[in-house]
């Protein structure tokens, strides 16, 4: 009999460097909290101590601006300073899972587009963040690492400090990124891990389409946020979701309600940070679930413009103690995908766990496009175009047979076939795992 298995992922929202100086954290709290002070060391300190009288809110104010929280990865060599230690297989293997494995890391990548402004300095232009995880993996031999999807939309006014939930604001940036990916990279999308932890019915509806795995359950008992930022179910509203480490497939109309969707969503919390933060009692709740079902997962998220280190060391001590509580239950550091693959291997067996594979083919001015074998998550292949001018399309294809052939017509009323560079296309299968091809006219 197979041992019951959790799986344990840590998830990081990786947006590259990011600065933030002493007028702007003290700006920070006054949008936060109304709290106007002078901008300097001393009252930062002093904020920290809670030796300024603000009214009932000095604990969560010293909460924001503690530290660690203010302890940033300004530029890409403090990056890379933590990633030189963290990547490497000493601090991987401070504890081993029970396949003997060390630990492993989901890199959800953005890409910073389309800011008025760029105060906090942040390394704006498509790929950016995205290559460069790729390029020190592949120099570190990280190959139990994963690279996967990260989203932030854009406020309505695209002001670099806001934060936003509507992907159909910021489509002119979305889908040209992941045309990219498929043209450029030869990479598509399984895996998300929402901006904010934030979900709305037309982000919902996105992922629905394309990406069979999110990470973005934020829910937990605990008493309605203080903090004025996340009150009444503003960005991250996870109130009516499962309080699960099994997943489950959401509803079409609500997210955080169990139904018949394709994809999975799972719960994931927060460490080193100021809220939803995951405790040992979660990790008993996993451990009591995978013993029922199987099979769990416990995500935590963080981000790569803090160190993680600590993150990670904390969630060792808090393995080590729930370890031997569970004697029978095995943990196994996994990738955010992998972690999903296998979980619903074991909880909804049968599946067809192949990835697509595509046919492309050009008869004159139109592109066939057929699904030659395995399994397709969303109902069509994304079909990405690069013009001759360096411009990147997405459109819809025209469905010949359900699910297995597709085409489109490149004319006047699309773009003309001689106007184009590159055609791709690229989907996620079933259970994960991508696919993509590429033709050139």
């Amino acid at each position: 009999m197979t041992a019951p298995i959790v799986h344990i992922v840590h998830c990081i929202d990786t947006e590259g460097p990011l600065d933030e100086d002493l007028a702007a954290t003290f700006q920070r709290l006054g949008a936060l909290f109304d709290v106007w002070i002078k901008p300097t060391r001393a009252n930062l300190k002093k904020l920290q101590n809670r030796e300024i009288a603000l009214g009932g809110a000095e604990t969560e104010v010293a909460r924001v601006i503690s530290p660690d929280l203010l302890k940033y990865n300004r530029n890409w060599q403090d990056v890379r300073t933590m990633l030189d230690d963290a990547l490497g297989p000493a601090f991987r293997n401070e504890m081993l899972d029970d396949d003997g494995n060390g630990w492993v890391y989901s890199w959800h990548c953005v890409d910073h587009l389309g800011l008025r402004d760029n105060p906090r300095h942040k390394d704006l232009g498509y790929g950016n963040v995205f290559r460069f995880y790729r390029d020190i993996l592949a120099e570190t031999d990280s190959t139990r690492d994963e690279i996967n999807w990260h989203f932030h939309p854009l406020s309505l006014t695209r002001e670099p400090l806001s934060a936003a939930t509507s992907y159909y604001n910021n489509l002119d940036i979305l889908l040209p990124v992941i045309a990219r990916r498929v043209i450029d990279d030869r990479w598509f999308p399984t895996t998300n891990r929402p901006g904010f932890h934030a979900e709305r019915p037309d982000c919902h509806a996105f992922l629905e389409q394309w990406i069979p795995f999110d990470y973005a359950n934020q829910a937990l008992v605990e008493a309605e946020s203080i903090q004025k930022d996340t009150q009444a179910g503003r960005f991250g509203d996870w109130r009516r979701a499962p309080q699960t480490w099994q997943g489950y497939h959401p509803h079409h109309d609500d997210h955080q309600s169990p139904g018949n969707c394709r994809r999975w969503i799972f719960r994931c919390l927060n460490l080193g940070t100021r809220f939803r933060l995951l405790t040992i009692d979660h990790l008993r709740e996993a451990f009591r679930e995978a013993r029922a079902q199987g099979s769990a997962i416990v995500a935590f998220a963080d981000h790569d413009y803090r160190d993680i280190r600590p993150d990670v060391r904390d969630l060792r001590d808090l393995l080590h103690r729930v370890r031997d509580e569970f004697g029978d239950v095995q943990i196994r550091f996994s990738g955010a995908e992998q972690a999903a693959r296998a979980h619903v291997a074991v909880t909804e067996p049968g599946l067809d766990q192949e990835p697509p594979s595509f046919g492309l083919k050009l008869e004159e001015n139109r592109l066939h496009v057929e699904l030659e074998y395995g399994s397709l998550f969303g109902p069509q292949p994304f079909l990405a175009i690069k013009s001759r001018q360096g411009i990147y399309y997405h459109d819809n294809l025209d469905e010949i047979t359900a699910a297995r052939h597709w085409s489109y017509v490149f004319d006047e009323q699309t773009l003309p076939l001689d106007a184009i560079e590159v055609i791709g296309i690229g989907a996620s299968g079933r259970c994960g795992r991508f696919s993509v091809a590429s033709i050139e006219p």
